[in-house]
């Protein structure tokens, strides 16, 4: 029975009482055969209310074993949570730590209640802290679990290489309201936990996919290889001067990532629409089958560096710029009737960063070879080139 039924009851008896009362006090000259019948109806209405009381007392023991109910059982799924084999955390939507489990605490050598409180970029070493807080605020953006490889912190300082999967915990309204946690440790992953790579086509079906947009900058780990399933990605850093260097195109079916370099700045930015998928270097230095399939697209890279390398070594800006065309003929050449077109669109400063020469200069020297009827480009702005030599 309802709260509002009860009181409405109760406002009746009172009612029916206060009637009763002014009867037997403000009337005293009414027949004494009407008292009978007033206590009567106070009988009956006391019984109402006796009723009232045996529903309400019934309704709340009933509510006092559902509540035991949902105790014991947020206590067993607090025990499941706090005593999982592996590390659980549930942050707010910005990475700050709320609730913790055993595993977890140990993993990062820390006592559970000092980790509350706490954002969860402290167990990044600093160098990865940036790309962390990148992924986590990329999280709203999808629904999709998401694994994150990278190298957490202890208290004490050592460090461990991890696999976070991430869910994302969402409101009503669509707002992400916390973020869940798991983590594991994958430093002492052994080759024989890896299944055999017949092929990488295989290999790389099984993984997640990562998109991307032209013109954004691809997010890269130190301790992953990324492989590209579709799209041109451009490789670049910045010299002294903060103009920035072209060190290599990749696209589908090659690798790259910031291990595979020294640079201290190294960026990758989507020259078209991405995907891709990573992998972290723990599963390719334990897979021989995988680190053969890698080595002819690390030769791929090394060949590419070097041709660009020795375009730089020309002495005329001309000459750089021709075999820098005929460098990208090669690399991400189409043949179409009209000569061969370029799958990846490359803006005059991309052009003049590997020809090491200003944009200025270059945009003069590609007028003149479409002059020339040497190059052109199609509906979609994608260069054409013609057949010619790198001595025209």
């Amino acid at each position: 029975m309802k709260q509002e039924l009860f009181f409405q009851r109760t406002g009746v008896l009172q009612e029916h009482l206060a009637d009763l009362y002014q009867t037997a006090t403000v009337l005293p000259w009414i027949p004494s055969q009407i008292l009978p019948q007033a206590f009567q109806e106070l009988h009956n209405t006391s019984k109402k209310l006796q009723l009232a009381v045996e529903e309400l007392y019934q309704q709340n023991e009933e509510l006092i074993q559902t509540l035991n109910y949902l105790e014991t059982e947020h206590q067993r799924y607090q025990d499941l949570f706090d005593l999982a084999p592996s590390g659980y955390l549930v942050t707010n939507a910005s990475g700050t730590i709320q609730e913790a489990n055993q595993m977890a605490a140990k993993l990062l050598n820390v006592d559970k209640q000092f980790l509350v409180g706490k954002p969860i970029t402290n167990f990044v070493p600093l160098e990865v802290s940036q790309q962390v807080r990148s992924e986590i605020n990329r999280l709203s953006e999808s629904d999709r679990r998401t694994e994150l490889l990278v190298r957490l912190q202890q208290g004490h300082g050592d460090t461990f290489d991890a696999a976070l999967t991430v869910a994302v915990v969402r409101n009503q309204q669509g707002q992400v309201i916390s973020l869940r946690w798991v983590i594991r440790n994958i430093s002492e992953r052994q080759q024989w936990e890896l299944p055999e790579i017949n092929s990488i086509s295989s290999f790389i079906r099984e993984r997640r996919l990562y998109k991307y947009s032209k013109g954004d900058n691809i997010s890269l780990n130190p301790l992953q290889i990324l492989y590209v399933c579709q799209g041109w990605v451009k490789l670049s850093t910045f010299c002294e001067t903060g103009e920035e260097v072209l060190i290599g195109l990749v696209g589908a079916g090659m690798i790259f990532g910031s291990s595979m370099t020294s640079l201290k700045i190294y960026q990758a930015i989507a020259l078209s629409e991405v995907e891709l998928v990573s992998i972290h270097v723990s599963e390719i230095a334990t897979s021989p089958s995988l680190s053969h399939n890698f080595l002819p697209r690390i030769n791929q890279r090394l060949q590419q560096t070097e041709s660009l390398l020795a375009i730089s070594g020309k002495r005329q800006v001309e000459e750089r710029l021709h075999y820098f065309l005929e460098f990208l003929k090669q690399e991400i050449g189409e043949p179409v009737p009209e000569g061969t077109r370029l799958n990846a669109r490359l803006i005059h400063e991309d052009i003049a960063s590997a020809c090491c020469a200003n944009r200025v200069t270059i945009t003069r020297s590609l007028s003149k070879l479409k002059q020339l009827g040497l190059i052109s480009f199609d509906s979609h702005k994608h260069m054409i080139l013609k057949d010619f030599n790198c001595s025209q």
